[in-house]
């Protein structure tokens, strides 16, 4: 199990050396559980004479590693980018429960909402786990990476409370641009639920833009009186045990 709060370049190279330690020792069978899967954002040449990281990444696991188990990687078209077994889990229909537990909602008055268009399809789920029929998607344009030039929502928001759904929390530039869009458009409270919690720019102006910020534990950070963690680790174990058991994974998303 691969610590995910150190830094990259040393999260890449340990584990790699320790996958080639694992091999060259006669380990029967090596599982790499990655709770955040670094580099897997780069995932495609968006520019020339970049790297596909995301591929290095997988090429060099899957060199000594017999299987992957991760959580909510980003984009999961980069489980083709590996030649073993590749076991991309889901955090939501894990979190509902907690998450219906610390948000007091009424499902009639409330609205799921993707960030972006990637991310409808997940809003959608998640909406229906809890409950709730209404779906908001927004719809951003960007000048340059990581810089919003605009965003609109697509959905009505007006009067009702909004649960924000994505994968990864990085600068939050985009749920920020987000919350202040839905209050534009007449949205009442606002939440966020995001499996992993980089915080690259800290939590100041995201504590301002939301009522609740909902994170998953699979990065080290410290609960505020906006921001509450949900552990993950029961999900990682009940993972493992169902395929060191050789039972199946997909009963636990059912």
């Amino acid at each position: 199990i691969h610590d995910s709060n150190q830094d990259p370049k040393e999260w890449f190279t340990v584990l790699a050396l320790v996958n080639q330690t694992l091999k060259y020792s006669s380990a029967r069978e090596i599982n790499d559980v990655l709770p955040y899967l670094k580099f897997s954002r780069q995932d495609r040449k968006d520019e020339t004479r970049v790297p596909i990281s995301a591929k290095v990444v997988a090429d060099t696991i899957s060199l000594y590693a017999d299987r992957v188990i991760s959580l909510d990687i980003h984009n999961p078209a980069i489980q083709g980018f590996y030649t073993i077994p590749f076991d991309n889990l889901y955090s939501f229909p894990f979190v509902v429960q907690s998450v219906k537990n610390k948000i007091n909602f009424n499902p009639e008055n409330t609205v799921v909402m993707g960030p972006d268009a990637g991310g409808a399809q997940k809003a959608a789920a998640f909406a229906k786990r809890l409950g709730i029929d209404n779906v908001a998607v927004g719809y951003k344009t960007r000048e340059k990476p990581g810089e919003v030039k605009s965003l609109k929502i697509l959905g009505d928001v007006s009067g009702k409370d909004v649960i924000i759904v994505d994968d990864i929390i990085d600068s939050g530039g985009t749920l920020i641009n987000s919350a202040k869009a839905l209050r534009e458009n007449g949205a009442k409270k606002i939440y966020v639920y995001c499996t992993h919690a980089l915080f690259t720019k800290g939590t100041e102006e995201l504590e301002k833009a939301f009522d609740l910020i909902i994170i998953g534990d699979t990065i080290k950070r410290q609960e505020s009186e906006k921001i509450k963690i949900i552990p993950l680790a029961p999900l990682f174990a009940e993972a493992i045990y169902r395929i060191s058991e050789g039972e199946s994974l997909s009963e636990l998303f059912d």
